[in-house]
């Protein structure tokens, strides 16, 4: 039952985190982030706060990082620094999804989450050597696909499941001009 629970739980939160991210990134606030992140000194001098707004990003993160790490521990049921943060748990395992997946975008590390769990699961009973694979898929697609693997579906596809950046449309009144 606890398993259960705490497979429910993680799949809500999930949810929530990715429709909070999204909703985020496409407001006011989204946006001056993006500002910050190309040029912290251009996005001062049009009126952004930047205190304030990297203030709140840390802190929604916080929150939802320990949100998350509230339901690592229910489904562990043991607390302790080593498991906690150890590396082997889920440093390397974080930066393994976020590069497979593609790196600034929703899309990257959920499909980054899915990689790793069909390589994990498929390649389990070969032990430690699963690493080895891991890391040998890594390489490869940082080679092949620089973007991730998301970012290769995007540039082929031209397909976006959340779509966060801005275009300019061309109307009717301004063509005629």
């Amino acid at each position: 039952m606890r398993e259960a629970l705490s497979y429910w739980l993680a799949l809500g939160a999930a949810i929530l985190v990715v429709i909070a991210v999204y909703f985020f990134l496409r407001s006011r606030q989204g946006l001056a982030l993006t500002a910050i992140r190309d040029n912290e000194l251009a996005a001062g001098s049009l009126g952004i706060d930047i205190w304030r707004t990297k203030f709140f990003v840390y802190v929604v993160t916080s929150a939802f990082t320990a949100m998350v790490g509230a339901l690592i521990f229910l489904q562990k049921l043991r607390i302790s620094p080593d498991a906690a943060f150890s590396v082997n748990d889920w440093t390397a395992f974080v930066i393994f999804i976020v590069v497979i997946g593609g790196i600034g975008t929703i899309e990257g590390p959920i499909i980054g989450t899915v990689v790793f769990f069909v390589l994990r699961e498929t390649l389990a009973d070969l032990g430690t050597t699963y690493l080895i694979v891991l890391g040998v898929v890594a390489i490869v697609v940082m080679l092949k696909a620089p973007k991730g693997i998301w970012g290769l579906v995007r540039s082929r596809y031209d397909l976006q499941l959340f779509p966060l950046g801005y275009r300019v449309m061309q109307t009717k009144n301004s063509k005629e001009s």
